[in-house]
């Protein structure tokens, strides 16, 4: 006779029963476990309401684009197109990470297009013309583009020229310059097998390569997450739980070995595209990790408190602007790579067209803020990837150029608003 009660085996077990019995210290960690699953889902709704709505809508804006255009064009999403994407985002995207630098402290550039096209030009002239050593014309070029952003840097740092007006007289100085080293001959066309041409060219073709890559970039984001969390738990400031880490290490490896895989189907690893890579967390690293990037973002957050707190806000400043021209310059030498030539069309283009508004574009659209003090280098990586997604599905599609300038002014405004409305609402809320 059953000894569980009076309902036999289907009733409540008794103390004597011989059915499986749940302990008080077991509910206790049922309990516990459920507690844990709610409070993680509390802090990652939190944290996406709080600083990461804004690269989460990016992110799904950037599938719609790509299932847009794959379903009007079945060539969008192939290894050949996406290999080629990576490597046309570098050249807006060093100058775009410059432009960062510059936004971080409440200032615009509007000189980087021309910065770019000056480079390039000089590079071209120097080597061609003058017979000038490739590395060398290479070194000269980027050092060219560090001393136009001293200049604007002094000049708005010491004399109190708005950043606006002298990176507007030096769009125009640096672009007539361009076209006047150029003017004599024209078009210059670059050594196809050179050092310069081979940046946006060369190809790694071993597959380890790109896997090695994806598998180093999915680590290291693992370990500096941890050793984040290791660092905030110690001092007491809010931390990600460790199921986020995981996860978020998980679906960045889910992305990386999948575009590893996308790019091997093709050619390989770009160069350029490691470039870029490599330029993005030197440039992350700088920011959010050194003395000086942290001084960075406090005068992004006000100028008075940072110059109260000893900061020397005239350095700063005059650094910003050499950091933005010598990426402007970089950027532009993979421009000329990618075209194989400098021309006084290119040049006319880069100082006052798409490039200079794509990089700002870029920018903006990854999430990094026109009222200074918010925004990473990594922020670059997804606007640049909206701003030639959407160029490249528009040239498979024969589009004409007036009507993308209308969707990227279109998606920059958007981004623009998104980032005003975000402003006010965390005004709203008593946050800075």
């Amino acid at each position: 006779m059953s000894r569980g009660g009076p309902h036999g085996d289907g009733g409540p077990a008794g103390p004597g029963s011989a059915g499986p019995v749940t302990t008080g210290r077991e509910r206790r960690t049922a309990r516990g476990w459920q507690d844990r699953v709610r409070e993680y889902v509390r802090d990652l709704r939190g944290g996406v309401r709080d600083g990461e709505r804004g690269p989460l809508l990016v992110i799904a804006g950037l599938i719609v684009i790509w299932i847009v255009f794959q379903a009007l064009d079945d060539k969008f999403l192939s290894p050949r197109n996406l290999s080629n994407l990576s490597v046309d985002i570098v050249g807006t995207g060093l100058v775009a990470v410059g432009i960062v630098f510059v936004l971080l402290i409440r200032e615009i550039d509007l000189s980087v297009g021309s910065v770019s096209g000056l480079a390039g030009a000089a590079f071209a002239v120097l080597n061609v013309n003058q017979g000038v050593p490739e590395w060398l014309a290479v070194i000269v070029a980027v050092a060219a583009g560090t001393a136009v952003g001293a200049f604007h840097g002094f000049f708005h740092a010491w004399f109190g020229v708005p950043a606006f007006v002298v990176t507007l007289a030096g769009l125009l100085i640096w672009n007539g310059l361009t076209l006047y080293l150029l003017g004599a001959s024209g078009t210059i066309n670059i050594d196809e097998e050179g050092l310069v041409a081979s940046l946006t060219s060369r190809h790694f073709g071993n597959d380890l390569a790109a896997y090695a890559a994806a598998a180093l970039g999915t680590g290291g984001y693992f370990l500096a997450a941890r050793r984040r969390q290791s660092r905030h738990r110690a001092t007491g400031m809010p931390y990600r739980p460790g199921g986020e880490i995981w996860l978020r290490t998980g679906l960045l490896a889910v992305v990386a070995f999948a575009g590893a895989h996308t790019l091997n189907r093709f050619q390989g690893l770009p160069l350029a595209l490691l470039i870029f890579l490599v330029v993005l967390v030197v440039s992350d690293y700088v920011l959010r990790r050194t003395r000086y990037g942290r001084r960075v973002y406090a005068l992004g957050g006000g100028v008075e408190a940072a110059r109260r707190a000893g900061i020397g806000v005239e350095r700063v400043r005059i650094a910003m602007f050499m950091v933005s021209g010598t990426l402007a310059a970089f950027g532009g030498l993979f421009v000329a790579s990618g075209l194989t030539s400098a021309s006084p069309t290119t040049a006319r283009a880069a100082g006052s067209g798409m490039l200079l508004i794509n990089a700002i574009a870029a920018a903006v659209i990854g999430g990094t803020s026109l009222f200074g003090g918010r925004g990473s280098p990594w922020s670059v990586l997804l606007g640049v990837v909206v701003i030639q997604s959407i160029a490249s599905g528009m040239g498979l599609l024969g589009v004409q150029d007036a009507v993308q300038f209308m969707i990227t002014g279109g998606v920059l405004l958007a981004a623009v608003a998104a980032d005003a409305l975000s402003r006010r609402a965390q005004a709203r809320r008593g946050r800075p």
